[in-house]
């Protein structure tokens, strides 16, 4: 019974958070995919116009980083805000404190799922075609990706009750992390001594396996599991820290 009420409960959280997000704007979905497509068109304007890099097909290599990235990017920015913002709900009522993170993760996971038409469409205007292969590679790589957001949105949501500029530490650290990320770049032109040190970073695989299924329509099963092993390693440290320190919550927001 407890559980089922919680699935109601995450499912309402995750509508109000889509329904908030569009409130009172006209344009709805288009807002979903209008920030990923307008740095697409800086990108490709910068690198391949201006520098000539010599990617083919570079404005689909490009969304093909961009909105996973951006997926990542809204969810674990907003997450540092999450409690305090819902901190009227967590002293009056008692509930899983975890589900305000879940709800705010699965509603840029919506945002991400209402994108992959405009990928699809790249994918047809550049002479490529859909393979069968991402019936099974694009939900493996959401489940990995959602993990990973979810337990590094818990962490820095949960550390910034008790240290109050991660919100603004955690704004720099993803700026940094984009600029060691392959999303206007390949992994391929990360000289051979640094590429080791690049797998550091969580969404360095990542970005990797999902531009090689949706590109080349393969699976990097090793790409995938180094990003799978990144989503369990995040997920339990955020609730490990979340565990430890839920207990302050209410007297903290």
């Amino acid at each position: 019974m407890k559980i089922s009420y919680y699935i109601e409960l995450l499912i309402e959280l995750t509508r109000k958070e889509i329904k908030v997000r569009y409130k009172n704007s006209y344009f709805g979905y288009l807002w979903s995919i209008a920030n990923p497509l307008a740095l697409a068109l800086v990108f490709f304007f910068a690198m391949k116009l201006i520098m000539k890099v010599p990617h083919e097909d570079y404005a689909l290599f490009l969304i093909c980083g961009l909105f996973p990235w951006q997926w990542f990017q809204n969810s674990v920015t907003a997450s540092a805000t999450t409690f305090i913002g819902n901190a009227t709900l967590i002293k009056k009522v008692y509930f899983p404190r975890e589900l305000l993170i879940s709800a705010m993760v699965l509603s840029d996971l919506v945002h991400f799922l209402v994108c992959i038409p405009i990928i699809i469409s790249f994918v047809y205007v550049y002479g490529k075609t859909p393979s069968p292969i991402w019936f099974v590679g694009l939900p493996l790589l959401i489940i990995i990706q959602l993990m990973m957001t979810f337990g590094l949105s818990l962490l820095v949501s949960t550390i910034n009750l008790f240290f109050r500029d991660m919100e603004r530490f955690i704004l720099v650290i993803l700026t940094l992390l984009f600029y060691c990320t392959p999303v206007i770049y390949s992994a391929s032109d990360v000289p051979g001594k640094f590429r080791a040190y690049m797998n550091l970073n969580p969404m360095f695989p990542l970005i990797n396996a999902y531009r090689e299924l949706l590109l080349l329509n393969t699976l990097d099963i090793s790409q995938m599991l180094i990003s799978f092993g990144y989503g369990v390693i995040l997920l339990l440290l955020g609730y490990l820290v979340y565990s430890r320190l839920k207990w302050r919550f209410a007297e903290l927001v």
